[in-house]
């Protein structure tokens, strides 16, 4: 009878090291050849279920055969984030550092979460946390080496930051406001609960008070799609007057849609009066105050009790890698840890008490790499170069007549067609049935827009000229069949 070992049933070093080494091939021969993949996949749904046999194998198979089903049955169904065409949603980071850091955390396999269960994962997160501030100007106030109370931590994504920023905020604010009123006790005053975000900001936000069960009210926004002071006040002045408790406001800094920027000078300065929380959501365009060029668009920033940007949007940082900085990581702390937890630390900061999990990841490691391969200048060459790229899309799209560009704000270009929008619509769906590349609608303002962004590290001008020539091919298509068609919603 064969033993355990040699059943075949696990995986030997020698046979780890040959699957290792086949696989950072094939991760190359990927990134290397992601322009000849189609953006899009050529799926229907269930597919995979199809494919794939419907119960676990009762035998283990060679790794070989798992690269077979890769190639045949996943990689068709992908939507490759990648590809210098994707131009959806916003970039995803990746990069080689940032996939060899992948490589060690999972080899590695450590976790943490007080200090003494992993000292090296809570030090590194807490050094490179300094040193990501740093390089985004932030205030000292925020660093864990200040001699004050803030300090900064990796937390999963911006909406898990978002909802530790506004239970903190809660927190804060009904210990204050039961000084004030003694009478009420705090499932009282939770009810009363008001918080502001602008009507462009990411759905999280919404989501993020639902979950931390208070009101969010989604306040309009100017002509560039920022939140400004005076609506600010209007509102509180409104929910004051109907008996409510304004608490906590959440600015976007490059907002999803346009990527439009908050009034961070204006909203901070009615927060501080108001005694409310000001929690900034940067998650994409977070990374842009790398360079000094930008950091204008924190002016504010003195008024900000936590900031969040994600380094695994657009710093060729692979996710989930998302940064929160708070000015007073008391209130975090008093909000999250428990009577359980209350012992004398080895170690501060204290991580532990600034999330939602227990446990976590060695997510610093693979931050750690990108920082010392790429240096700072070379994360501030990627952002020029992609900000260039997007500029470039601008100056194609203002050099034909039969468009508009409506907003252009870092790597984000959105535009219109000056014709109805029933052929706006009809241009974005072909460009969807070809699958050559992959760009967004969005209704701005009431007007149907193409919105495009400059996603991939991968990308050239020559890819922003093919994507540009897609969506010309796509409009002239379809202006043809409705110059020669009476009925050409039903013919295109």
């Amino acid at each position: 009878m064969h033993s355990v070992e040699d059943s075949g049933s696990k995986m030997n070093i020698q046979e780890f090291k040959d699957f290792a080494c086949a696989s950072i091939d094939y991760i190359a021969d990927y990134c290397e050849n992601i322009r000849n993949f189609p953006v899009l996949p050529s799926v229907a749904p269930g597919y995979l279920s199809r494919a794939l046999p419907k119960c676990a194998p009762e035998k283990g198979e060679h790794w070989n055969h798992i690269m077979e089903d890769l190639d045949r049955n996943i990689i068709p169904g992908l939507t490759h984030w990648h590809s210098p065409y994707f131009h959806a949603f916003f970039p995803t980071g990746q990069s080689y550092p940032a996939i060899i850091g992948e490589l060690f955390m999972a080899g590695i396999g450590a976790v943490a979460t007080k200090w003494d269960s992993s000292p090296a994962v809570v030090e590194l997160e807490v050094i490179v946390m300094d040193w990501l501030a740093k390089i985004l100007g932030l205030p000292e106030e925020f660093l864990n080496c200040s001699e004050g109370p803030g300090g900064g931590l990796i937390q999963n994504a911006a909406s898990e930051s978002t909802l530790v920023g506004i239970l903190s905020a809660s927190h804060k604010k009904i210990q204050q406001f039961r000084i004030e009123n003694p009478l009420m006790d705090e499932w009282e005053i939770r009810g009363k609960l008001v918080a502001y975000t602008s009507k462009e900001s990411n759905s999280s936000v919404e989501k993020a008070g639902l979950i931390a069960s208070v009101k969010m009210r989604l306040l309009p926004t100017d002509q560039n799609g920022s939140l400004r002071g005076s609506v600010l006040e209007e509102a509180i002045r409104s929910d004051k007057i109907n008996g409510l408790v304004p608490f906590c406001v959440v600015a976007s800094l490059g907002t999803t849609g346009v990527c439009s920027m908050d009034n961070i000078a204006e909203l901070g300065k009615i927060c501080e009066s108001e005694k409310m929380w000001l929690h900034i959501d940067a998650a994409y365009a977070g990374t842009a105050l790398s360079c000094p060029e930008y950091r204008h668009l924190i002016n504010g920033i003195e008024h900000v009790d936590s900031f969040n940007f994600n380094p695994h949007k657009w710093m060729l940082t692979n996710g989930d890698c998302s940064a929160l900085w708070f000015r007073n990581t008391t209130y975090v702390e008093l909000a999250f840890k428990t009577k359980a937890a209350l012992s004398v630390p080895q170690f501060k900061p204290e991580l532990e008490h600034r999330q939602i999990p227990d446990v976590r990841r060695f997510r610093a490691l693979k931050l750690w790499f990108v920082i010392r391969i790429y240096g700072v200048e070379g994360i501030q060459q990627h952002v020029r170069r992609h900000i260039a790229l997007a500029n470039y899309m601008e100056e194609l799209v203002s050099g034909d007549s039969r468009f508009s560009v409506v907003v252009s704000n870092l790597g984000v270009v959105c535009f219109r067609l000056l014709e109805d929008e029933s052929v706006t619509q009809l241009i974005l769906e072909r460009i969807a049935m070809k699958k050559c590349i992959y760009i967004m609608p969005y209704y701005y303002k009431k007007q149907l827009l193409f919105r495009f962004v400059v996603c991939s590290r991968f990308s050239t001008r020559a890819d922003i000229q093919k994507s540009w020539d897609e969506i010309v091919n796509a409009t002239n298509e379809v202006l043809i069949t409705i110059a020669n068609s009476k009925d050409p919603v039903s013919t295109v």
